[in-house]
């Protein structure tokens, strides 16, 4: 099949399912026929970390079975069968195989990406909106509703939540006792941090006392991701700048840009707490570095990080109950707005216009938007529920970790689905390289950016 040449795989893997008793006859790319019955090809195109994100795709090839066997109950001569590519291709490579994909008609039915692609897609038809269509499938009302804001775009919704996470502040609880922390007050850090009462500043404040009693090495007070990635807007937010107005313009807010580099560039360079080598460091030696929770005292992570660390980094340490022990969690700190801070990046499914089948595409989503399937990926993965009535469905409430930051939405935030975001967030990150690496002074970095951001974008940005 031509269509599959366009997605390499890592961990290689073509999953089907057909009807028992049906041999398969190819007519075309899409559909085969057997004894008068037409089986429907649904390739799918899904972003995930095995083995803990695997229930991305696979709860599809789960629901296609739920959709046959409708079908076949309703004397309806068509049958799903899903063609299955799930790997764990970088963000970037991985969207722009889709666009490449869909220049050459050969573009996945279903493909699984994050929200802020909405807007590129979108503007580009590359992806249905499927606004009119959520009623037609009951499974669609028990989604979270404030999910489904990171699904809109130009009044439209072009995607169904698939999963939830939350941006998080992590920190070892070994090392807070060694600098005199009682376990009273490392277990009331959450609460206040909640109440604003430990804000970012303080943070870094006692990361600077762990490196000065050199419980920790310089560099080594607070991390954060060592990408550029969907985190580092919270930054901009926390410190009051706005990302999109009502009219759907972004805003470069300089005074909140200039408050976010000041900070790093002094994290990095003042009190030494943060590494000015940490951007570009191996995913593996970050997370082999952090999850044992003694050598870094304050992290920034998501909660998928969590069942990844238990999963490939702490088999020899007692996996899950380790990390209880050792790691507390709680909001981002709040910064100059008062109020602390998460962020969450839905991941969404959305339907390729160069679908033949776009009916059975959604429905087969629809299938997988329940409660057994999404909790079966956010057990195993750390990622939140999408459904209302996930909250007190058994499984998931036993899952500890999962019930406990739950709460960390009430400060969620999403990113824009403008088509202008990555301009916007690569010209930001390149002044937060700047300043960490001390290539650039925090004005410096702010005038550069804002040059180019100007350039880039010209009057699709409102600069204050």
């Amino acid at each position: 099949m031509l269509r599959s040449q366009f997605y390499p795989l890592i961990f290689g893997i073509s999953v089907t399912i057909i009807l028992i008793g049906c041999q398969q006859k190819s007519t075309d790319k899409n559909r085969q026929s057997t004894k008068g019955n037409q089986v429907i090809t649904l390739i799918v195109r899904c972003k995930a970390k095995p083995p803990t994100e695997d229930w991305r795709g696979n709860n599809l090839i789960a629901a296609a079975e739920v959709v046959n066997a409708e079908l076949q109950a309703a004397e309806d001569k068509r049958s799903v069968r899903i063609q299955l590519i799930q790997d764990d291709k970088d963000w970037g490579a991985y969207k722009t195989e889709f666009e490449l994909a869909s220049d050459a008609n050969q573009a996945s039915d279903i493909i699984l990406s994050g929200h802020e692609h909405i807007g590129d897609w979108a503007s580009a038809n590359l992806i249905l909106p499927i606004t009119d269509k959520i009623p037609n499938h009951p499974e669609f009302s028990d989604v979270i509703p404030s999910l489904w804001q990171a699904t809109e775009w130009n009044s439209e919704r072009w995607g169904i939540p698939q999963d939830a996470e939350v941006r998080l502040l992590y920190y070892s609880k070994p090392i807070l006792r060694k600098l005199g922390w009682s376990d009273e007050k490392i277990e009331n850090l959450p609460t206040q941090i909640t109440k604003g009462e430990f804000t970012w500043l303080d943070m870094l404040q006692v990361a600077k006392q762990a490196v000065n009693q050199k419980i920790v090495v310089p560099g080594n007070g607070w991390w954060h991701r060592s990408q550029n990635g969907p985190d580092f807007l919270y930054y901009y937010l926390a410190h009051g700048g706005e990302i999109i107005n009502q009219d759907g313009i972004l805003v470069f807010d300089r005074q909140a840009v200039l408050k976010v580099y000041q900070l790093l560039y002094s994290a990095a360079h003042e009190i030494r707490v943060l590494s000015p080598n940490l951007i570009g460091m191996d995913a593996n030696e970050w997370n082999t570095t952090i999850s044992t929770a003694n050598r870094v005292l304050f992290w920034f992570a998501g909660s998928w990080n969590w069942a990844d660390w238990a999963t490939n980094y702490l088999q020899d340490f007692g996996v899950e109950a380790f990390l209880f022990k050792n790691v507390g969690f709680a909001p981002i700190p709040a910064g100059s707005t008062g109020k602390p801070i998460t962020l969450t990046h839905p991941l969404v499914y959305m339907i390729s216009t160069q679908s033949t089948h776009p009916d059975l595409a959604l429905r087969v989503i629809a299938k997988a938007t329940t409660r057994e399937s999404n909790t079966n990926h956010a057990v195993s993965s750390a990622h939140l529920g999408i459904l209302k009535s996930q909250k007190n469905f058994p499984p998931y409430v036993k899952a500890r970790f999962l019930s406990e930051v739950m709460y960390l939405l009430n400060f969620t935030t999403f990113l824009p689905n403008s088509t202008h975001w990555g301009s916007w967030s690569d010209a930001f990150f390149l002044g937060i390289q700047a300043v960490e690496s001390g290539d650039l002074k925090p004005a410096q970095a702010l005038e550069v950016i804002e040059g180019q951001i100007k350039n880039d974008l010209g009057n699709q940005i409102i600069i204050r």
